[in-house]
């Protein structure tokens, strides 16, 4: 058994401190100039990790943020539950009902922003494994595959911001945007979960199919039957339990338990905390003030804390190779704004109205670092890799409204 002595406990406390307070603070820094506070948070990782102060002073580095022993087991395990959380937080964003609404344009939209990025994807990597450093004939499919998913999703918490601020989020333009993202998000984690689950090694086909079975299952049931019992508890337990704390309990404990349970059948637990959130937010009895509440407490938290260990995992100097980012910047833009903004353009929508939303639906942001760092962990990707995802979700973020305002012509 693992266990926290005097001195390891110090470290954590002191390594968790640095990092939700200078996180926090490039994080304002970064709203006053309109920037994601995501990229606060990885700058932080940066500079405290191997990247900068691992140059300067690689001892007092590798004692705040340790990369092996008790410390480092015990902030891993933080951040596995940041980002189960997270992806529960990003599950209570999507609402199936305003994707079923959105018609033909949403149909045509939502399936070519994930097709024909995800075929651009899949066949350069699959002809060109050279490039990413593929030998191993197993990763090779896996890799293509990763890379079709990577360049398909979208990060919708992101989407809904940008629209927000611009003030096209209730408009038919943001309708198709949010429901394709929505759409993205569903299919992508599903698909990289799948993913996932060969990575662990010694899969059969028996143990796919039961998984396949298994998460279509649990799947129908959250969102037909559990989300009837979920209708039917959520105004007892906001009316009946303490405020907040009762609710959060509960809504937080859903989510655990069903990503333990999607771990379980050899699915990976951030579909289960996914599927979860959705079956949660779809739900019209779950008050707007518990959304809120859960939102501000996962991304003020325990994101900052996900996206500083970004940083402090991976050096970005030696591992950033131009060709990789390049290469991966053209696909992300050639193949989501082309499928989107054909699919719009196929519903009904002007040519700058499509390309506007094939901008918009280009915004990667938190999800793409989520997927990428995932990948990382399994072994799936390389550094060199990851930091190209990195820096393609974040150029992708910040292009996305202006590219927005200029094809919609707004001030």
């Amino acid at each position: 058994m693992y266990k926290l002595s005097h001195h390891d406990l110090i470290i954590l406390l002191a390594s968790m401190s640095a990092m939700l307070i200078f996180s926090r603070i490039a994080s304002e820094l970064g709203r006053k100039l309109k920037f994601p506070g995501v990229m606060g948070e990885l700058i932080v990782g940066i500079l405290l990790g191997p990247t900068i102060l691992g140059e300067i002073a690689p001892d007092f580095s590798h004692s705040l943020f340790p990369k092996v022993g008790n410390v480092s087991i015990a902030l891993d395990g933080i951040v596995k539950i940041s980002v189960i959380m997270m992806l529960f937080v990003a599950g209570l964003e999507v609402q199936l009902p305003l994707m079923l609404k959105q018609g033909k344009a949403a149909v045509y939209t939502s399936s070519l922003s994930m097709v024909i990025p995800f075929l651009t994807g899949f066949l350069v990597a699959w002809f060109f494994p050279n490039l990413f450093e593929i030998k191993d004939e197993k990763q090779h499919l896996l890799f293509s595959l990763f890379l079709g998913t990577a360049l398909a999703i979208s990060a919708l918490p992101v989407i809904a911001r940008i629209l927000m601020d611009m003030n096209i989020f209730k408009t038919r333009i943001g309708m198709i945007i949010i429901a394709s993202a929505m759409f993205n998000d569903l299919l992508g984690w599903l698909i990289f979960s799948f993913i996932i689950s060969f990575m662990s090694g010694g899969a059969s086909t028996v143990n796919v199919w039961y998984s396949i079975a298994s998460i279509i299952g649990f799947g129908l049931f959250m969102l037909t039957l559990g989300k009837k019992l979920i209708d039917r508890a959520l105004p007892w337990i906001q009316t009946k339990l303490s405020w907040p704390g009762g609710v959060l309990a509960i809504l937080l404990g859903s989510c655990f338990l069903c990503a333990a349970f999607t771990e379980s059948i050899g699915i990976h637990a951030i579909l289960g905390a996914f599927i979860a959130g959705i079956a949660f937010g779809d739900s019209v009895h779950l008050n707007e003030k518990a959304r809120e509440i859960i939102h501000q407490f996962v991304t003020n938290i325990f994101a900052p804390l996900f996206f500083v260990s970004i940083g402090l995992s991976v050096n970005f100097i030696e591992n950033f190779n131009w060709l990789i980012v390049v290469i991966i910047l053209v696909l992300a833009y050639v193949g989501k704004v082309a499928g989107a903004g054909i699919g719009a353009y196929l519903g009904g929508f002007t040519k700058k109205e499509s390309l506007a939303i094939g901008f918009g639906m280009n915004a990667r942001g938190a999800m793409e670092i989520i997927l990428g760092n995932l990948a990382l962990n399994a072994g799936l990707i390389n550094e060199t890799v990851f930091v190209a995802l990195v820096i393609m979700a974040l150029i992708t973020s910040l292009s996305s409204a202006p590219l927005m305002r200029k094809f919609l012509e707004l001030n």
